[in-house]
């Protein structure tokens, strides 16, 4: 779908905005209900296939750094995580070599809504150096507004986090081009590492209130297992990296919300 945005010389340029949706190939229950909203709404959705994590040996797994993932974690990396790592970070190639000037990335357990790529249009307009925008997360707290959009919603970062969640995000081709850089090793759950826009260097933005959903698919989760988060937990003085990693992570997302232009 396309947009007319305004550049800074106010000439009117044509932004076409993709849309696309990660899906295992075992989840035709979930593919199913998304594509009927997306028919519904008259969005042309692409479904991206998505790496089955579970079906990968701990040996076989590429562009991973265990090491660093149990010390900035705590825990040891699951099968789930790890797909869902890998999917994201392949559907930016996706998004490099098609004509799109931004794309929206979904999961498989949203709820679609009917102005979505308008609302994500005009929050582009809003925030043009914006190069991501998360567009769902479980927590917003310590937002720092930077913008309001021409439909209402509110942009900027915030000083607490990690805000949870990459189950939707506008992500430009200048974003999707540095993301494939910074992401191309796996350090981090997917929705930890899409944020810490002051690590990868992509102008990294949230919205203050949701604009999709989640549907009742995401209580059965698909990137929670082997056990769950209590069964892969380091403890004792093991952690201690952790706490160092995540404490300085805090200063520099509280820094990083403090200095947006």
């Amino acid at each position: 779908m396309t947009f007319v945005k305004k550049s800074a010389l106010n000439r009117p340029k044509i932004m076409k905005i993709a849309l696309y949706a990660i899906n295992l190939d075992r989840s035709v229950e979930r593919w199913e209900r998304l594509n009927t909203q997306a028919a519904t709404f008259h969005f042309p959705l692409i479904r991206f296939p998505a790496v089955d994590g579970r079906l990968i040996a701990k040996k076989d797994r590429l562009g991973t750094d265990e090491t660093s993932f149990v010390h900035r974690n705590g825990r040891q990396m699951m099968s789930g995580e790890y797909g869902c790592y890998r999917s994201h970070v392949a559907i930016l190639d996706t998004i490099l070599a098609s004509d799109s000037d931004a794309a929206i990335v979904l999961e498989d357990d949203v709820e679609l809504v009917p102005d979505l790529l308008a609302r994500a249009g005009a929050i582009l307009d809003a925030v043009p150096k914006a190069e991501l925008v998360k567009l769902i997360n479980h927590r917003t707290y310590g937002f720092v507004r930077r913008a309001t959009s021409s439909l209402g919603d509110r942009i900027g970062r915030c000083l607490h986090g990690p805000q949870g969640s990459s189950a939707c995000y506008i992500v430009t081709r200048a974003g999707a081009a540095k993301l494939r850089d910074a992401l191309a090793t796996m350090e981090y759950a997917h929705d930890v590492a899409l944020e810490r826009g002051w690590h990868t260097g992509v102008a990294t933005f949230t919205v203050r209130h949701n604009i999709v959903h989640w549907n009742p698919h995401t209580t059965q989760s698909q990137v929670v297992t082997d056990g769950g988060y209590a069964a892969t937990k380091i403890r004792g003085l093991k952690r201690l990296p952790t706490h160092i990693s995540r404490a300085v992570d805090y200063i520099r997302r509280i820094v990083y919300a403090l200095t947006m232009r």
